[in-house]
């Protein structure tokens, strides 16, 4: 059976792309998947990262990576977004099963996982969904890995046009930083790489986080 794998990279940022990741392999690829030292891409360098890609990407049967632009974030719900590049990742690949890193917690992970489901009645599909799937199913750590290593591509495209403003989120002192200083400077922010309604941007300019 054909096993799909889904995580993203970037969902909390407030530079940059959110990057959705499919990695499509068979069910008993999870062993040699583990083997090569797949694990969260949060658990990795950025070398070991990089390196694991390329070997993920050989090895799959198939991957797909989808990268959601700041300006829809902007203009939808990030979870309805998710869950619309989820099914459209695995309406591509059609696996047997799918393993998700479900972005809500409790009562509403069920939820999520039967709409996802509820979106493919006439095949027979296995949703498997759970928080921290990726440091649990080797095949979402995959996509995990994938995920990250083509956000953090794009972010050092971005900084080719501006400057080195750290990872992108807002937790790093030298995103915020980059933000202050252009928000002096041109009186507003970069808007064609940034998230406009992120709370990070409200607090520059109320001087909060001066």
């Amino acid at each position: 059976m054909k096993i799909l794998g889904i995580d993203e990279a970037g969902r909390g940022c407030v530079i940059g792309p959110m990057v959705f990741c499919g990695v499509l392999c068979h069910d008993e690829d999870s062993a040699k998947l583990l083997k090569m030292g797949v694990k969260d891409s949060k658990e990795l360098s950025r070398s070991r990262r990089e390196e694991l890609a390329e070997k993920i990407r050989e090895m799959a049967c198939d991957y797909t990576v989808i990268e959601i632009t700041p300006s829809e974030i902007d203009s939808e719900n990030i979870n309805k977004l998710g869950m619309d590049k989820t099914i459209e990742i695995i309406s591509k690949h059609e696996p047997g099963r799918v393993y998700l890193d479900v972005p809500v917690s409790g009562n509403g992970i069920a939820r999520y996982n039967g709409k996802v489901k509820g979106h493919f009645k006439d095949i027979p599909l296995e949703v498997v969904g759970e928080n921290n799937a990726d440091k649990k199913y080797p095949v979402v750590g995959a996509a995990s890995i994938i995920a990250k290593v083509h956000r953090d591509k794009v972010i050092n495209e971005i900084k080719q046009s501006y400057e080195d403003f750290g990872s992108g989120y807002p937790s790093d002192r030298k995103t915020v930083d980059f933000l202050k200083r252009y928000y002096d400077t041109n009186g507003e922010f970069p808007k064609d790489i940034i998230r406009t309604k992120w709370k990070t941007l409200d607090n520059i300019r109320q001087r909060e986080l001066f």
